[in-house]
């Protein structure tokens, strides 16, 4: 459950990746995820990668490990566990990926939201514009300068997140 939980976290920033790469209008630049086995966006696999980083950066993996270990005594091998609530608890928390995933999509989603919101007025303030061969590239374009902007709000996106899962870890284990 441990495991799971530390999954949920970071599927929040593959979640949020793919909400802002179908957004920006590239959702055709898919890779193969070697851990899931999955076609999935490339800006997707770009925040897991980022939030890997500040997990490593903040001793994620050393707090990981001192929870696997303390859950040995908290939860000793052999004993009957008393935590069938903390299943429910698991499952609840598992729709904070979602919720997890528009909070870090949100800056760009916004923006990009502001972007189209523009086309949309200058193609009815002149139809014969092709609004798809100026629309495409600059939405493109300036989907990732929004992002460049909105890449300090990741990290304590991060932090919360595994915060979180890390007292979730710790309810669950008994601790």
């Amino acid at each position: 459950s441990m495991g799971f939980i530390l999954q949920l976290v970071f599927a929040c920033f593959a979640v949020a990746g793919e909400v802002i790469a179908m957004s920006m209008g590239l959702g055709f630049a898919s890779m193969i995820d070697p851990q899931n086995g999955v076609q999935t966006p490339v800006l997707s696999s770009y925040f897991v990668i980022v939030a890997t980083l500040i997990f490593l950066a903040l001793n994620g993996h050393l707090v990981m490990i001192a929870m696997i270990s303390e859950s040995f005594q908290t939860l000793p091998v052999g004993t009957q566990w008393e935590g069938q609530a903390s299943i429910g608890q698991l499952l609840v928390w598992a729709s904070r990926t979602f919720s997890g995933a528009v909070l870090v999509a949100l800056p760009a989603l916004g923006a990009i939201l502001m972007v189209n919101l523009t086309f949309s007025v200058i193609t009815r303030a002149a139809p014969q514009l092709n609004i798809f061969a100026v629309g495409f590239p600059m939405t493109i374009m300036l989907g990732f300068i929004f992002l460049f902007f909105s890449l300090p709000s990741i990290f304590p996106q991060v932090d919360l997140l595994l915060s979180e899962g890390y007292a979730l870890m710790r309810r669950i284990a008994g601790g």
